[in-house]
């Protein structure tokens, strides 16, 4: 292989890693926000849930916080990014729960909750990426 071509692989390489462990931030920093302030992530638990909304907001924030640890690490990276993908699906009745109860709030407001929206389709694609791009482990085929 050219140096060239080692370079640039190794530059792909840290801009992945770099990508991953920013998704891993934001999966750790939300995932600990549903424990150290639950309050708002109880109101847009949708209702047709059966138990209590703040089970479901504890729920989800540990499963923010052990996707995060799985993205963060190289080994569970392409296992956690794919769980990762699912989460980001899994909670976007959530939001859409979230722009139905804002409608009639301030514009700002209504901004952010619409804004949600559409943003959980580059979310999914991210992990995506970050899965198809996670670097096998020491001594571990890629499927």
């Amino acid at each position: 292989m050219a140096a060239a071509d080692r370079t640039t692989g190794r530059s792909a390489g840290r801009s992945a890693d770099r990508s991953a462990l920013t998704m891993a931030r934001m999966l750790g920093g939300m995932g600990a926000l549903h424990f150290l302030a639950p309050k708002p992530f109880d109101a847009i638990v949708p209702r047709a849930l059966p138990g209590s909304p703040r089970t479901w907001t504890y729920a989800s924030g540990a499963a923010e916080l052990a996707v995060a640890a799985a993205v963060a690490l190289p080994r569970t990276r392409r296992a956690g990014a794919l769980a990762a993908a699912g989460l980001f699906a899994a909670v976007f009745p959530a939001n859409i729960k979230m722009a139905r109860d804002w409608r009639h709030r301030p514009a700002p407001l209504r901004a952010i909750a619409y804004g949600r929206l559409p943003l959980q389709l580059p979310m999914v694609a991210w992990a995506l990426h970050t899965a198809r791009t996670a670097r096998p482990a020491p001594g571990t085929p890629r499927p």
